[in-house]
Formats: structure tokens, C-alpha cells, sequence
């Protein structure tokens, strides 16, 4: 026997709800107190590390340039749910528009997946200046990278407006309260009174192409690199080579794992993983990268690291000169 058919004429709510992490509201102040430190980390460490780039004629080589773009990126992708999530967690201000709530879907998701390309733009940098020096400035040329920034940008909207789309078009006639730290896409389908599987099935079949064909071409990128480094007589070239390669390694891995674990843990549902978990994943992985990038990439910079110092000792010098 068929259901009531639903009414897609009727009106769509003019607000959602969103309940933080379910289960561990005892928590949730602890959450507000991290999540803003780590924030705070987030904008000013990638702020500075942009600043530096950006105003250092020294520094616009093409993986600066790559890096500068990631943190700007990193400050979008954490501004786009952190600030509210700190509200949820500290204050239980859970409301957010119809409106607001998809902006909120489409930002984090799309930046998401610009980072991504991002990676595997700079993977391919380290591959051409490691494996071929020689030719570094003819193949990344300015208009190579504008060429694969642009690629990278057109990728993502291609990609989020059809889900998003998809999503903001279901009819929602029951429940506002999305079960989630933010509007994450599965968590606000599953409110609909129609069935969430087409834009989910797209979601997933989407970041699974789109993530491990980056992550194909990435290992590729690095299993060259590290035969070429290994072939080379110096020992300090070496250990030079890896430790830049393994800190690019570790950012990947910081980003990849837990956010495949939560697209994947996301589509698994409540009965195997629980909530919470789910949850946690999908929150961990808007801000862990964003804030540990600067730290990772650019402080581990030799480069960036002077210019920085610096740029710091600049300023305090300038400061206390016109203080006395």
C-alpha cells in the first residue's frame, strides 16, 4: 500500500535547527573553547602566511603562489561553519534561514573540493621541480598556473551546483532539526519527505571519482619524486628532499583520511557508526587541515619561515619605535 503522496507546492521552512553533536551536549562548551582556539589558529596563521607571500617579491614561485591560494581557501572553508558552531556549542543559538543553511552547503563543500585540487596542484609543483629542475620554469608558467587554478575552480562549481541544487529542491514537510554540527549535505536530505538517495548516491559517486583520481595522480606525483630523490649522491639533498615531500605527505593524509571516512561513514548510516562519530568526523575535517596547513607548509618552509620571522620582527620594531 502506497503512501499519501507528498506536497512539493508546499512551502519550505524558513529556518533549520541545527543540534551540534548529538549525544555529547555535555560537551559542547569544551567544543566551543577548542574550536575557537583552533579558529583563531586558522586565520591568523594562514593571514600571515598569505601576507608574507603576497608581499614578498622573493617568494612568488609557483608553490607560493599554490600555498597562498590554500590558505586563503583553509580561511573559507573554517569560516563558513566555525563561527556558527562556536554560537551551537557556547550560546545553543541553533537556528539558521533556509537560505543561510544552503550558502553554508555550498561554501564548505566547494571549498573542500577546490582544496583538493589544490593538493594535487602542488604534488605536481614538487614532481617538476624534483624530477625536472631544468625545464621548472617553462612548464610552470603563469599562465599554466592561472590555466590549473581556474580548472581547479570550474571543477568544484561544476560539481557542487548540481547536488546543491538537488538538495535545496526536495520537500521538507517534516522535521527542521538537522541531526549535525552543520548544514552538511546527507544530514539536511535526510529531513526531506521524499527520498534523499538520488542527490546522496551523486555525492558520493561524485567526491569518490573526484578524490581518488587526485589521490591517484598525487601518489603517482610522489612515487616518482621519491625515486628521483633517492637517486641523488647527497645525502643532505636527500634528507632535504624527504623532509619537504614528508610534510606535504602529512597535510594530504590530515585532509584525505578523515574526510573519505566521513563521506563514507555519512552514507553507512546510525547503525553502523554511531552518530556522534559521524558527526565528529565531518568537524574535524573543516578545521584540523585549515589549522594545521600554515603550520605544516609553511612554517616547515625555510623560505617562508624567515620571511615571516622577518615580516613579525618588522612590525614590533615599528610598533614600540612609534611607542617611544
Amino acid at each position: 500500500m502506497l503512501g499519501p503522496p507528498y506536497n512539493h507546492t508546499m512551502e519550505t521552512p524558513g529556518t533549520f535547527f541545527l543540534v551540534g553533536i548529538p549525544g555529547l551536549q555535555s560537551s559542547h562548551l569544551w567544543l566551543a573553547i577548542s574550536l575557537s582556539v583552533m579558529y583563531t589558529i586558522t586565520l591568523l596563521g594562514n593571514t600571515l602566511i598569505a601576507t608574507v607571500i603576497w608581499v614578498d617579491s622573493t617568494l612568488q614561485e609557483p608553490m607560493y603562489c599554490f600555498l597562498c591560494v590554500l590558505a586563503a581557501v583553509d580561511i573559507v572553508m573554517a569560516s563558513s561553519v566555525v563561527p556558527k558552531m562556536v554560537s551551537i556549542f557556547s550560546s545553543g543559538d541553533s537556528s539558521i534561514t533556509f537560505n543561510a543553511c544552503f550558502t553554508q552547503m555550498y561554501f564548505v563543500h566547494a571549498a573542500t573540493a577546490v582544496e583538493s585540487g589544490l593538493l594535487l596542484a602542488m604534488a605536481f609543483d614538487r614532481y617538476v621541480a624534483i624530477c625536472k629542475p631544468l625545464h621548472y620554469k617553462r612548464i610552470l608558467t603563469p599562465q599554466v598556473m592561472l590555466g590549473m587554478s581556474v580548472t581547479i575552480t570550474i571543477r568544484a562549481i561544476i560539481f557542487m551546483t548540481p547536488l546543491s541544487w538537488m538538495v535545496s529542491h526536495l520537500p521538507f514537510c517534516g522535521s527542521s532539526v538537522v541531526l549535525h554540527s552543520y548544514c552538511e549535505h546527507i544530514a539536511v536530505a535526510k529531513l526531506a519527505c521524499a527520498d534523499p538517495k538520488p542527490s546522496s548516491l551523486y555525492s558520493l559517486t561524485g567526491s569518490s571519482i573526484m578524490v581518488g583520481s587526485d589521490v591517484f595522480f598525487i601518489t603517482a606525483s610522489y612515487n616518482l619524486i621519491l625515486q628521483a630523490v633517492f637517486g641523488l649522491s647527497s645525502k643532505n639533498a636527500q634528507l632535504k628532499a624527504l623532509s619537504t615531500c614528508g610534510s606535504h605527505v602529512a597535510v594530504m593524509a590530515l585532509y584525505y583520511l578523515p574526510g573519505m571516512a566521513s563521506i563514507y561513514v555519512a552514507w553507512l548510516g546510525k547503525d553502523i557508526v554511531p552518530l556522534h562519530t559521524q558527526v565528529l568526523l565531518a568537524d574535524l575535517y573543516v578545521i584540523i587541515p585549515p589549522t594545521l596547513n600554515p603550520i605544516i607548509y609553511g612554517l616547515r618552509t625555510e623560505q617562508i619561515r624567515k620571511r615571516t620571522r622577518s615580516l613579525l620582527m618588522h612590525c614590533l620594531f615599528d610598533h614600540f619605535s612609534r611607542g617611544s
